[in-house]
């Protein structure tokens, strides 16, 4: 703990690290409680449980969004490379960690509400079409697919290959949910 920081933010700062870097399972509080330099009973007083901490502190809604505007035409390969883009590595981990955490019912939830409100929502107004929302969810479905990959890549074309190939062979899957379906069929 800094001289300026408080224990409060000393767990809150410990707890993003060691959830990113050992998932929600693998961080117990008292863990937590010893980097911070505070006593276990405090990080259950201050947040609750260890679950309010892990969503306090892996929430997505400080985190830059990606840009919808411009032509819909391109926007597939522009998801993937702000998915991909170095500097979006903590939102990648939070992601990650999130997904991972998922077999908690209120983390699942704040899992889908982040997706919507911070996705899905504004994908659905850029999209033109037949069952926008459907295929909103559906890109969310597949760039997180990609983040999670990405982030815990073991296979070893995947580790070798170039963001700019990734983007390349990506973004155009991305892309066909994007642009409106074709069919004339009611199920389209």
């Amino acid at each position: 703990m800094t001289t300026t920081e408080t224990g409060r933010e000393a767990v809150e700062r410990h707890a993003r690290t060691m959830f990113e870097q050992q998932g929600y399972a693998g961080t117990s509080v008292r863990a937590l409680a010893t980097a911070a330099g505070v006593d276990p009973a405090l990080v259950i007083r201050w947040f609750g449980s260890k679950e309010e901490l892990f969503l306090r502190v892996m929430s997505l809604a400080e985190r830059p969004l990606p840009d919808l505007g411009g032509p819909t035409g391109s926007l597939g390969e522009r998801l993937v490379e702000f998915a991909l883009a170095p500097d979006q590595i903590s939102v990648r981990r939070d992601l990650t960690a999130l997904i991972r955490a998922s077999d908690s019912s209120s983390v699942r939830s704040r899992l889908r509400h982040v997706t919507r409100t911070l996705f899905v929502e504004r994908l659905v107004d850029r999209l033109e079409g037949p069952h926008a929302e459907l295929r909103a969810h559906l890109i969310a479905s597949q760039l997180g697919g990609l983040l999670q990959s990405w982030d815990v890549a073991e296979d070893e074309s995947l580790l070798a290959a170039s963001r700019e190939r990734i983007v390349a062979l990506y973004g155009p899957a991305v892309q066909a949910l994007i642009d409106p379906p074709t069919s004339t069929s009611p199920d389209a």
